[in-house]
């Protein structure tokens, strides 16, 4: 398992922890990572970018005999789509879909065109290069008089993720609100914008309903499970509270993306409801999303389930079985070393 150090990193470790079977080696560039102390072996990587990154894994993997690897990290997603064969013609399983949905995937603005273009429902939207882009989108959407989301096309983990509303109280935010906030004012994010050149953004309606995470577990194309919880509460962008529903809507409308972009093992979903109540998406992770293991609570356990699909080992009925309505909370905890 790649990405021993991002947050969700300990969760995922505990959830192949529930097969004995499993013999897990983690790895990360940062070699204090958390992963490192939980019980694992641990092997330092290069960063994704470095120009080895894919030799060096395939060389670990030859020397280590791994049959399987499970990637969490966003940028190493495309390459080793690209090299799936290579592992595989020396006996290792790569956990991700195929090139071609994983550069849909991992780019906002590709994955609205791509499901416009294909039938599925996505906000209205539009993509900015430059400010003019910008200014023109926030009226097209608009503004003033209703909020819009803008991100860059290309970026994860909440970075650069703005709510643009004009009903925006900053004093209020400043002295009754924690750092990490998502909303700024219209004339604020065009200063920022107009000082320096910005990477391609992605700018779409706001969506004022409830907010869903949906961990599924795809075979090419073919949704096997898909289980909607509900961001009730939320730290740096990271769920930490909420329960999982059994919602139609949202599993079918989940389905129709994954078959039309081709996903495949875990991938997770954000949608969020508009003001017709009807789910539409605001991004795909096509990888393990951190809190997946919050699945673990209502019966299920998916990255283990995504494994056991690789090697091609049997899953019973009753291990697809979810307990709906489970809620879940999560807190931080130590390691020491």
């Amino acid at each position: 398992m790649t990405g021993a150090g991002a947050p969700g990193a300990p969760g995922i470790i505990h959830c192949l922890r529930q097969d004995e079977r499993i013999r897990l080696t983690v790895g990360d560039a940062d070699e204090q990572a958390t992963g490192r102390w939980l019980d694992t072996v641990f092997i330092q990587l290069p960063k994704a970018g470095d120009p080895q990154y894919i030799q060096t894994l395939l060389e670990l993997c030859r020397t280590q005999a791994i049959d399987c690897i499970l990637p969490l990290v966003t940028k190493e997603l495309l390459l080793f789509a690209q090299h799936k064969k290579d592992f595989e013609a020396q006996g290792t399983k790569v956990l991700v879909s195929n090139p071609e949905a994983i550069a849909i995937a991992n780019d906002k603005s590709a994955t609205y065109r791509f499901l416009k273009e294909k039938g599925i429902d996505v906000p209205p939207f539009f993509v900015a290069g430059k400010v003019e882009d910008f200014v023109h989108a926030a009226f097209a959407l608009g503004h003033p008089q209703r909020s819009f989301v803008f991100k860059p096309s290309v970026a994860n983990g909440s970075r650069g993720v703005r709510i643009v509303s004009e009903s925006l109280n900053e004093t209020d935010l400043l002295f009754n609100h924690k750092p990490y906030q998502l909303h700024i004012t219209y004339s604020h994010a065009l200063e920022i914008l107009s000082a320096r050149p910005f990477p391609e953004l992605l700018l779409s309606a706001y969506l004022p309903g409830e907010e869903y995470s949906i961990d599924c577990l795809a075979d090419r194309g073919n949704t096997v499970l898909a289980v909607p919880r509900s961001r009730t509460k939320m730290i740096n962008g990271i769920s930490v509270q909420g329960s999982f529903v059994q919602d139609e809507a949202i599993i079918d409308y989940c389905r129709s993306i994954v078959a039309a972009i081709g996903l495949d093992g875990n991938i997770g979903l954000q949608v969020k409801r508009g003001e017709d109540g009807r789910p539409y998406l605001l991004e795909i992770n096509p990888r393990v999303q951190g809190t997946i293991v919050a699945a673990l609570g209502a019966g299920v356990n998916l990255p283990l389930l995504a494994v056991k699909r690789a090697m091609g080992l049997p899953v019973e009925d009753k291990e697809l079985d979810v307990r709906w309505g489970t809620r879940f909370s999560r807190y931080w905890t130590e390691v020491f070393y």
